[in-house]
């Protein structure tokens, strides 16, 4: 599963870039920036920048939970040869961060890396984060892609689904991510004046006269 193969499966085409749009939004910055333990940003109260400090400050997942995640992450993005990878962008970080800000994703999440483990031991004897990457890959492919995920595998592609829905947002609203997809910004335009043939269309032969 290279880099293109995981944006596909991402379903950013299919998404029209509305989770990109969305993840580069304020709310989301701020974030990110509290993760990093950054200071206080414009637009933020006091409030949020001591809620937000206090929450970096903070530990939900384990050891063994973070060395799960980060090996799954790097499953959803690996480095290619245009930039690196969702670890070398800081997405443990940043869903470490999005857990604590969002309580809701804490269950899912754990109990997802718990699922992981639970079928890795199964199949594989070892948990996911100590497996073979072909043995990794293999279970990652039967809960990658919903359509062709067997019922009994739900747990799985639900977990897979949020867990690639945040390692997106936190790469492509990294300085990695935003490099790795081309953005450069807004950049001035040069006015050259109307066209000539608008100008011909409606009698004018050059410039405003």
């Amino acid at each position: 599963m290279n880099r293109r193969d995981s944006i596909k499966a991402l379903g950013l085409a299919a998404a029209g870039g509305a989770l990109l749009l969305d993840s580069c939004g304020p709310k989301t910055n701020t974030k990110k920036e509290a993760a990093a333990g950054g200071e206080k940003l414009p637009g933020v109260t006091d409030a949020e920048h001591e809620r937000n400090g206090r929450l970096s400050e903070e530990q939900f997942f384990t050891e063994h939970e973070l060395a799960t995640l980060t090996v799954l992450a790097d499953i959803i993005i690996p480095a290619d040869g245009i930039s690196g990878s969702a670890s070398d962008a800081g997405v443990p970080v940043f869903i470490e961060f999005m857990v604590k800000d969002i309580p809701a994703y804490q269950t899912p999440m754990r109990g997802g890396l718990k699922w992981l483990d639970v079928q890795s031991q199964q199949r594989y004897s070892n948990v996911f984060a100590r497996c073979e990457e072909k043995q990794q890959l293999q279970l990652v492919d039967e809960i990658a892609y919903p359509a062709k995920a067997k019922p009994e595998m739900g747990p799985g592609v639900a977990f897979f689904s949020l867990m690639r829905n945040l390692t997106a947002s936190g790469f492509f609203t990294s300085e990695i991510g935003v490099k790795d997809i081309g953005y450069v910004g807004n950049r001035p335009g040069v006015w050259d004046g109307v066209p000539q043939d608008v100008l011909d269309a409606h009698g004018f032969t050059t410039g405003w006269g």
